[in-house]
């Protein structure tokens, strides 16, 4: 018996969504970010290969490689948690998170606001 199904294909769009949610951000904030609608966002997630010019766009934003995207393996991903987190005998504490939330949404709102310095310049010299 054959099957038709490709092994293991990697679903890009699929994977950037869930990195998107484990990092606690909004279509909406992706949007914004790569100067698109959140529609547009929900169709990337949706499409199972992007562009690589498109993909290291998104992996820049959400502080990644291209490559660490296409790499993602979820059930890789809470098993280094659930190890971390219930195997009291061990000391390795190299997955705990070091990311400081309040750091992320500066840094947000800082190209947020950089970005619309820029559209204002652009309507300026425009008038």
């Amino acid at each position: 018996m054959e099957t038709t199904t490709k092994p293991n294909s990697p679903h890009i769009g699929r994977k950037i969504g869930r990195i998107r949610e484990l990092r606690g951000m909004k279509q909406e904030t992706l949007a914004v970010e790569l100067g698109i609608s959140q529609q547009a966002v929900s169709k990337i997630e949706q499409s199972e290969k992007i562009e690589e010019e498109l993909l290291n766009q998104v992996a820049k934003i959400l502080g990644l490689s291209a490559e660490a995207i296409k790499n993602f393996n979820e059930e890789a991903v809470f098993n280094i948690i659930g190890n971390t987190f219930t195997d009291s005998s061990s000391n390795n504490n190299n997955y705990l998170c070091s990311i400081n939330p309040l750091d992320k949404v500066i840094e947000l709102y800082e190209r947020l606001l950089q970005s619309e310095r820029e559209k204002l310049e652009l309507l300026k010299t425009k008038s």
